[in-house]
């Protein structure tokens, strides 16, 4: 099989009609979610976890099988022994990516360069780490199952000789005024997958690159989307109609599957992000009125952003006294907001979970 080589981009000839009956929800769907992350007043906080979960289920499209529990549960105690520990490590890496280019694009527009440090960080002593991480790969790559040769391959990405050409036009491309945002962002994933440029994490840095681009077009005014849920349920139409891009140059029902995938996840991700401001106004006057602490609301504001965490982390992120963060968790857990997790033992602390935040994720 020979190495692909992708096309240019615009995609031109392209027949809108296919995909334009999803096109205009999509658009309205994705304008209602931003809509809810304007009024959220510390999106950063309440959306924490859903952050967390996003970078969970993208990495378990390549085959990591950590939950957000036991991320979350590492977290408020990183001395743990736990199953998934190097899962962890990876999923927590994926975070790490996403806020530096989050970072990143406040100081600069998005380019290759940035591709690579968020790489590098993804990689970062994990799975992996030793495939030319940070760096665009310089060898041929391909994509098969486990020991084949090139020959049986599914896909051969373009050839390295070619490598940093496809990049270049890829990066005018992201800065580029496509006739619609949303099909834009279709192409540039989609594209992004078709060139591999790297020997691992091409996935993941993918999809990272989808409430980016967003983000930087100012559809979201939030780098807040998490669109992996439906990738990960609908995992092998997701490869096969980018299969179908460089077998048939399918481009249309491509994009027919993502804009399908960007309004399914913008309602879901809308009823989300509602129920949890529901939940933190509701907590507000609860934890206010039962803690009677100058410090309630940081003290609110500490369980959404970790709703697994361990009674020592709870001070150290909230920076309440320890008097003071001792007896506001007790007064949590009597109040049945909170619950035991782990029992403290010797000089482990006791962890704690904010269970009512951890079901609206997980549905």
């Amino acid at each position: 099989m020979k190495p692909f080589i992708p096309h240019d981009l615009p995609i031109k000839n392209m027949d809108w009609q296919k995909f334009q009956r999803i096109l205009g929800p999509a658009n309205r769907a994705i304008a209602r979610y931003d809509g809810l992350l304007q009024s959220i007043p510390n999106p950063a906080v309440l959306l924490s976890p859903l952050t967390t979960q996003e970078a969970v289920l993208s990495s378990k499209i390549e085959g990591t099988q950590a939950t957000l529990e036991e991320v979350l549960k590492f977290e408020a105690d990183p001395n743990r022994e736990t199953e998934h520990y190097q899962d962890i490590r990876e999923i927590i890496n994926y975070r790490k990516a996403m806020a530096f280019a989050v970072a990143e694009l406040e100081e600069r527009p998005m380019s290759l360069n940035l591709l690579k440090r968020m790489h590098s960080i993804l990689l970062d002593n994990v799975r992996g780490e030793n495939k030319s991480r940070g760096a665009f790969r310089n060898i041929q790559n391909w994509i098969g199952k486990p020991g084949a040769a090139i020959e049986e391959a599914r896909y051969v990405p373009p050839s390295p000789l070619k490598l940093m050409e496809n990049l270049d036009a890829y990066e005018k491309y992201l800065h580029a005024e496509d006739d619609d945002a949303l099909v834009q962002v279709a192409i540039i994933h989609a594209q992004f997958e078709i060139i591999h440029p790297f020997l691992d994490g091409n996935g993941r840095i993918g999809r990272i690159l989808v409430p980016l681009y967003l983000h930087s077009k100012n559809i979201l005014h939030q780098p807040m989307f998490y669109i992996s849920a439906y990738l990960e349920k609908h995992r092998d139409e997701y490869y096969d109609h980018l299969k179908a891009i460089s077998d048939d140059g399918n481009w249309e029902e491509w994009i027919q599957f993502f804009l399908k995938a960007i309004d399914t996840q913008a309602r879901a991700n809308t009823e989300k992000a509602r129920s949890i401001l529901n939940l933190y106004e509701q907590m507000k006057q609860k934890v206010v009125e039962s803690t009677h602490s100058q410090y309630a609301l940081q003290s609110l504001d500490g369980i959404f952003t970790a709703p697994i965490f361990s009674s020592s982390e709870f001070k150290r992120f909230t920076g309440i006294p320890k008097a003071s963060s001792a007896r506001i968790l007790s007064t949590l857990r009597d109040e049945g907001i909170i619950s035991i997790l782990e029992e403290a033992s010797g000089r482990k602390p006791a962890v704690y979970i904010f269970r009512e935040l951890i079901d609206i994720v997980n549905q």
